[in-house]
């Protein structure tokens, strides 16, 4: 039984590994293979439209680019605009995620809340979270030099709360998990960086 139970590890490790080598070879990234992270909006939620003249051509502009990592953008945060939210909204939230990023779990670039219901863009006085360094605010893109072209999402979501109570400090993983239970809209735009 000891035998049989070593020779089926060893064959489910060597299909792993096969599989890993042919994602990895095939999506153009070397020793990274990619896979499906969960949306974090739930799939009742209505859809509603996000633009911005920012990112018009699908792409970052050099100034929204990170000042950091490599890359010598502003970190100057697109501008965006809504309309179209469900009834019933209290609040916006808006989130960058590049889902492409090398950790296995994608990378928070951005996590603004508590917008008032009645906005349409990005107010100045905005409550931004924290992003995946652990510093508050907007950190443009910088995908690692050769790495194929990083899709980065960036959504507006409507809230049935005008505070989700989720602390300023909180990572941007814990505050889109309290946000998720809130969520009845979102709008999202996807624009890509590359180095």
């Amino acid at each position: 039984m000891k035998r049989k139970f070593t020779a089926l590890a060893v064959a489910a490790v060597t299909v792993a590994a096969a599989a890993g080598t042919a994602s990895a070879a095939t999506t153009g990234a070397p020793g990274f293979g990619y896979h499906k992270v969960r949306a974090g909006v739930p799939v009742h939620a209505a859809r509603f439209h996000v633009q911005s003249p920012d990112l018009a051509a699908g792409t970052f502009p050099a100034g929204a680019y990170a000042d950091g990592f490599g890359c010598t953008g502003q970190n100057a945060a697109p501008a965006l605009t809504w309309s179209g939210a469900p009834a019933g909204t209290k609040s916006f939230a808006v989130t960058m995620f590049d889902r492409d990023a090398p950790t296995g779990s994608g990378f928070w670039h951005w996590t603004v809340r508590d917008i008032p219901a009645s906005a349409t863009s990005i107010p100045e006085d905005v409550t931004n979270g924290a992003n995946d360094t652990g510093a508050t605010g907007y950190l443009g893109p910088c995908p690692p030099a050769g790495d194929r072209p990083h899709r980065y999402e960036l959504t507006v979501l409507a809230l049935d709360v005008a505070d989700a109570g989720v602390p300023r400090n909180a990572t941007p993983a814990l505050a889109s998990f309290a946000l998720s239970a809130h969520v009845i809209g979102y709008a999202r735009i996807t624009a890509t960086a590359k180095r």
